[in-house]
């Protein structure tokens, strides 16, 4: 009843709230699985759970929206464990008081003991854009579900101020990273990404859509706006030795006017969903043109993998930036400048070669500034999406490489450990692990490898929209 497992010591920690947060996140990778008996014992322990306290004095309502609250309706969407619903509405109910400010938008990272004692609850006037517009899917589904419209009504009204400013920001058609929700202000930050703190608000876009048959065509024209956006600021092609035709997915920087901006050429592996929300978003709405972007996206991280000598992406990593996307010469030399470029005041006295071998550094990656695997599945969720909407078998083959390689690098005694420092060269022996398992490897991670080979059939995205940790939402019929 721990929220996460210590895989290398096999003892437990509480990072969610203490309320077994592996446990739920992983319900209904256990009902996929056909492990109905594991399931049956889990959701009973699931009801003991008592989310009227916690472990921890600050409550992150985004996770545990995703975590908890889509762990429970997801699973009872599958099972029809009733218990599991009235487990949904009590995780529903505690998150609405943090809702209970003058503007009626939430406190993301939320004091639960003061608003027990009845203090009186302010908006943040600084907030992270992915935790304050990601949680449409969730509360939506639970107001499908029990015919209650507040939760509905709570994120449709954030949502009605996202769309209402997305034209207006200093990149328009993307938010930035951070807002001011206290003031209703989405305007004010430069720094933009598709990467951490803003992913899965743009995940969720079409994919609330979808949640609500299409009849909210505001969520269509915030996807296409922030794709046309994204598509000119955000993607680039990096070079390769072999000259690939991909994209990855970067930043930008808007100048404090907004008159212009700069981008860079970083890739995050939480960055890596975007080549799936591309193809799911461009068979959604009939485009085609953003099928084949989602494809060069998700090809990108692919590369980025197989790139590396361990097979495996890092978190964050800096590529040579090609000229053009449509055409794509690789020139050694300029690679080893741009090597050199990401030294720092250090270039001068340094040598690219030196810095590539004692960096580990691929052709086409320029430095890695987070070598960590923490078992993610953001590459794994595109390749997943790419396999189901093009039948291409290749999807399957780079699957099977990428879970040979997670698996040989992460394997415990008792499950599978996040890796420190994904750079280090084979011949130093195995990889040095971390004692940490967060419940996305079960909930995320493993359940799109299972999926990915097996039959379309298993969570049919005809029938379910699957959230940001995976959890597959019945389409309303």
């Amino acid at each position: 009843m721990y929220d996460e497992l210590s895989p290398l010591t096999g003892r437990g920690r509480n990072r969610f709230g203490g309320w077994a947060a592996t446990l739920v996140d992983a319900l209904d990778t256990l009902w996929i699985m056909g492990m109905k008996d594991e399931f049956n014992e889990a959701a009973k322990a699931a009801d003991s759970i008592d989310f009227s306290s916690s472990a921890d004095n600050i409550i992150n309502i985004f996770e545990t929206t995703i975590r908890y609250l889509g762990g429970f309706l997801a699973a009872y969407d599958l099972s029809n464990n009733i218990d599991l619903l009235h487990k949904a509405v009590e995780v529903g109910e505690m998150l609405l008081i943090a809702f209970d400010t003058p503007n009626r938008f939430p406190i993301t990272r939320w004091e639960w003991a003061r608003a027990a004692n009845g203090d009186r609850q302010t908006t943040p006037d600084f907030m992270l854009v992915s935790e304050l517009g990601s949680l449409t899917l969730e509360f939506t589904r639970l107001s499908q579900l029990t015919g209650d419209p507040r939760w509905y009504d709570a994120v449709n009204r954030i949502m009605t101020l996202f769309d209402n400013q997305q034209s207006v920001t200093k990149l328009p058609g993307l938010w930035p990273v951070v807002v001011d929700p206290r003031h209703e202000n989405l305007t004010v930050d430069t720094y933009f990404t598709f990467g951490g703190m803003s992913d899965s608000l743009y995940e969720y876009l079409p994919k609330e859509y979808i949640l609500l048959g299409g009849h909210v065509a505001m969520y269509q024209k915030m996807y296409e706006q922030s794709i046309t956006a994204a598509t000119e600021a955000l993607f680039f092609r990096p070079m390769t030795p072999n000259e690939d035709d991909i994209l990855i997915s970067g930043d930008a920087f808007a100048s404090e006017d907004g008159s212009t901006y700069a981008s860079e050429p970083k890739g995050q592996h939480l960055g890596c969903f975007t080549g799936g929300t591309l193809a799911l978003g461009g068979r959604l709405f009939s485009n085609e043109t953003h099928v084949a972007l989602g494809k060069k996206l998700t090809e990108g991280c692919i590369w980025a993998y197989q790139a590396m000598e361990r097979g495996i992406m890092p978190e964050i990593a800096h590529f040579a930036p090609c000229s053009s996307t449509s055409f794509c010469q690789w020139n050694e030399t300029l690679w080893q400048s741009e090597v050199l470029a990401r030294q720092g005041s250090d270039r001068k006295s340094l040598d690219a070669q030196e810095v590539v071998q004692r960096k580990n550094l691929p052709k086409g990656y320029t430095d890695v500034s987070d070598a960590r695997y923490i078992l993610r599945p953001e590459a794994i969720e595109s390749v997943f999406y790419m396999y189901r909407i093009t039948g291409d078998q290749k999807y399957q083959d780079a699957a099977w490489e990428m879970f040979r390689d997670i698996d040989m690098v992460s394997k415990t005694e008792f499950a599978n450990a996040a890796v420190i420092d994904i750079t280090k060269p084979v011949s130093a022996g195995k990889a040095l692990q971390m004692d940490s398992m967060e419940s996305f490897w079960m909930a995320e991670t493993l359940k799109y490898f299972y999926l990915i080979f097996s039959g379309p059939e298993l969570i049919s995205l005809d029938n379910y929209v699957l959230n940001t940790e995976a959890h597959p939402l019945k389409r309303p019929v």
